[in-house]
């Protein structure tokens, strides 16, 4: 297996530099190929803006053509032209490379404020561009997402850590069911771009763990990624496998009479 591990925390010595330290060590001893991106530590930029395409909006492509209206910066529009005539910057360019390389991607990060650290968004925004990750369509003139799309057969998994006790993030607990505080990463990106979803991998009470705690959590880790080719994804609905109508609603037959993001698996 070829792992791509991304790691968005900005301080080595702590518990998501050991757990990954771990991860790593696991995943050799498994006979898994691994890279890494360490994003804090490679200073990647995390906002989207002009220079990523090949300069201003007004560059122009291989054929000389600027295109109309090229005095305004249409961010999906300048995302694929750069990527379809290699015009990314090299940065974009060697995450992507990574992405091919790979059949397995690990996001780790500390959950702030229910949600990634902002380098990783960052990441997100740069690297999925349009025609790479997204905006693709079949050649029945379908589009291709949630399920399908740029990066199709590749799965994802997340390994967070947390303050907050575990409790507290269940089905009735104060901060939100975990899977679906992680909805719009698991479905609206993952899944979005093709990727299969596994079971994030969570490690709660993160600010009051013991040695006890540290040592439980590692072991965990190790046994998540010793199944890491084997694990059932999360089993959300397809697009186009007839579970959607066209004004991409979720049919009748499909979970009666509920709702809510728990419909979609």
């Amino acid at each position: 297996m070829k792992v791509l591990w991304i790691f968005a925390h900005p301080e080595q010595c702590s518990l998501a530099g050991s757990l990954m330290a771990e991860g790593l060590r696991t995943l050799d001893a498994l006979g898994h190929e691994n890279r890494v991106s360490d994003l804090y530590a490679m200073g990647w930029k995390a906002v989207v803006d002009a220079d990523d395409f090949g300069g201003p909006s007004g560059s122009s492509g291989p054929s000389g053509s600027s295109g109309p209206d090229r005095d305004r910066l249409f961010i999906g529009a300048e995302q694929e032209r750069a990527y379809e005539y290699g015009a990314l910057s090299a940065d974009i360019r060697g995450e992507q490379e990574k992405i091919r390389w790979a059949d397995t991607l690990v996001f780790q990060f500390p959950l702030w404020w229910f949600g990634p650290p902002a380098i990783l968004k960052g990441w997100f925004d740069r690297v999925l561009v349009q025609g790479f990750g997204f905006g693709l369509q079949g050649p029945d003139g379908r589009t291709l997402r949630y399920g399908e799309g740029g990066l199709a057969g590749k799965r994802a998994l997340i390994v967070t850590s947390v303050g907050a006790r575990e409790s507290g993030f269940g089905p009735r607990g104060i901060h939100g069911q975990l899977d679906e505080v992680l909805f719009p990463l698991l479905h609206g990106t993952f899944w979005y771009t093709g990727m299969a979803a596994l079971p994030p991998f969570v490690v709660y009470g993160a600010d009051r763990l013991t040695r006890d705690g540290h040592a439980r959590g590692a072991d965990a880790l190790r046994e998540r990624l010793r199944t890491l080719g084997t694990t059932a994804p999360l089993p959300f609905h397809h697009e186009n496998g007839g579970a959607y109508d066209e004004d991409l609603v979720l049919q009748p037959e499909f979970a009666p009479g509920r709702s809510g993001l728990g419909v979609h698996r």
